[in-house]
């Protein structure tokens, strides 16, 4: 099997990601977070960097660990405790870490809202939902009945939505914002939206919902965002 420079790879993905041109929150800290000895010849995805995504990819022999959400979500803090766990795993593993928050929420090919809203069929995408400057998540045309959209993303996610289906029980127009996405609900409807895909929101989401008509799917903030690294991780290894 060949290997690859870590660092040759690292720089592919900066400028696929379009890594410098997205504003994201500074804890994201996007890019190479761990390098390792410069072997590369798995590569292992993951939501979160979290111990058990970087014992399984250890485990696995894999010399890249390409996640969404980064080591350092919390902030500066020692290397000690659980964090300094995981960093000591790491150097274990000879395991590297590179991070895409939102470089990988908004690409067009390999980013989670355009990927499940192809895999969803919406036709004619446009993008919606900004964040920190950047617009996120896609909105686009599908004719389907509400409960049909619905189990289409349970079986694509492997998950249970919840569903506040205060909009029409046919569908035309359908907003994706993964993750937290819950306060683009009125937004999605002043748009001509009449659903909402997103993760998960706060209480205030249901009222939301009710009061400006529009069918809200929460599917997990966990859920929506897996699609982006696995399409991430089948394109890199292409």
């Amino acid at each position: 099997m060949p290997q690859y420079c870590i660092h040759d790879v690292a720089d592919y993905l900066d400028g696929y990601l379009r890594l410098r041109a997205v504003p994201d929150d500074a804890r994201a800290l996007n890019g190479l977070q761990v390098e390792n000895s410069g072997r590369l010849d798995r590569v292992a995805a993951a939501v979160d960097a979290c111990q058990a995504s970087i014992d399984a990819a250890g485990s696995n022999r894999a010399g890249l660990l390409l996640v969404h959400h980064g080591l350092f979500w919390n902030g500066l803090e020692p290397l000690t405790g659980w964090h300094g766990r995981r960093v000591r795993a790491l150097h274990t593993y000879d395991l590297a870490v590179y991070a895409a928050h939102l470089p990988l929420d908004c690409h067009p090919e390999v980013g989670n809202n355009a990927v499940l809203a192809r895999e969803l069929g919406l036709r004619d995408l446009v993008p919606f939902g900004e964040e920190d400057g950047v617009a996120t998540g896609v909105l686009g045309s599908l004719t389907v009945p509400r409960g049909g959209l619905v189990e289409l993303v349970s079986r694509l996610l492997r998950v249970q939505p919840r569903v506040l289906a205060f909009g029409p029980a046919g569908l035309r127009r359908v907003a994706i914002v993964k993750g937290a996405g819950s306060r683009f609900i009125r937004e999605a409807r002043a748009a001509g939206a009449d659903t909402l895909i997103t993760g998960e929101g706060p209480h205030h989401s249901y009222f939301d919902a009710e009061e400006s008509g529009t069918n809200v799917i929460f599917a997990g903030h966990y859920a929506t965002e897996t699609v982006g690294v696995k399409a991430l991780a089948a394109h890199l290894s292409e």
